[in-house]
């Protein structure tokens, strides 16, 4: 079974470099791609790292600034050029379909397949997505415009059946299920065999947390307790804190405060300032307070 993989196609903040490219993010899970964020140049990204485009269907826009959306309309286009005729989901606050209808309208008109807005609030936690994989939380959070993270959880798995117990009590092939849902089995005779004789115990749930852009926020910490992963932003060291608060973006330690205190498994820093040609500053500065952090690069991916 395929497995949660995190792929970053972009972790640059609002001004573009050489090295980095604008915000966006592909999970990558059973046969699906999720995107979250799309800033300029995400579709260029998406062909060098070899995503099928016809596996996207829910794109997921965390704010209105542009370095995080205006990706959109030349997506949307390339998608329809390429033959796409199944539907794309866009969630995003309200404004997002007031902004890019009309654009789309325009330079879109006569793409094969439908763009729907799905709009959510960004001032409360809400299930703004769900199916048989997955299901997607809003997580506030503190910037200049209305944005919020995402909190993408698995569903549970199915324990693991253990084949030669199958095999050696005989058990027809229409009862397999049942006892991946939990039931006993009772043989022919009569005899009642307990479920656990024939699985093992499923693989534990992956859960994600993006939470990019924000300023240092403890009110997320309960929505991200003990997740496996978290991407957050370090869009400064803390020598440059005071510049941080002005623009409602955090500090590389300030991130990593909110991974310990979040007791996360693993931290991941990105939308680094283009101020600073060489992360390592902010993976250091993460480090000393919580060690298990790496940087997120472009083409990294991430099995969770």
């Amino acid at each position: 079974m395929e497995s949660f993989e995190l792929n970053i196609l972009g972790c640059g903040a609002a001004i573009p470099t050489t090295k980095h490219y604008l915000t966006s993010q592909i999970i990558s899970l059973k046969n699906k791609l999720y995107m979250i964020d799309c800033g300029e140049g995400t579709q260029l990204q998406f062909r060098k790292m070899k995503l099928n485009f016809r596996r996207l269907e829910h794109i997921f826009i965390s704010h209105l600034h542009g370095d995080h959306c205006l990706g959109l309309p030349g997506l949307i286009s390339t998608f329809g050029l390429l033959g796409r005729t199944s539907d794309l989901y866009i969630h995003a606050q309200s404004d997002a379909e007031k902004i890019f209808r009309p654009i789309l309208d325009h330079f879109c008109r006569e793409i094969p397949y439908k763009v729907i807005f799905n709009s959510f609030s960004p001032f409360k936690k809400e299930l703004i997505f769900e199916n048989r994989s997955l299901s997607v939380h809003t997580i506030p959070l503190k910037h200049r415009i209305p944005t919020v993270g995402f909190l993408f959880e698995e569903k549970a798995k199915s324990p693991h059946i253990i084949r030669e117990m199958i095999e050696f009590h005989q058990v027809p092939v229409k009862q397999i299920n049942r006892i991946k849902a939990g039931e006993d089995f009772i043989t022919e005779a009569g005899d009642l065999i307990p479920n656990k004789v024939f699985v093992r115990p499923a693989d534990p749930s992956v859960r994600y947390a993006y939470c990019s852009d924000t300023a240092y926020f403890e009110n997320i910490i309960p929505i991200i307790k003990d997740i496996d992963l978290l991407y957050h932003e370090s869009t400064f060291t803390d020598k440059d804190i005071k510049r941080a608060k002005e623009t409602f973006h955090s500090s590389a330690a300030q991130a990593a405060m909110i991974a310990k205190q979040a007791n996360v498994k693993k931290l991941v820093l990105g939308h680094f300032s283009a101020r600073y040609p060489d992360e390592s500053v902010l993976l250091e500065e993460a480090r000393t307070i919580f060690p298990d952090t790496i940087l997120a690069s472009e083409y990294l991916k991430l099995k969770i």
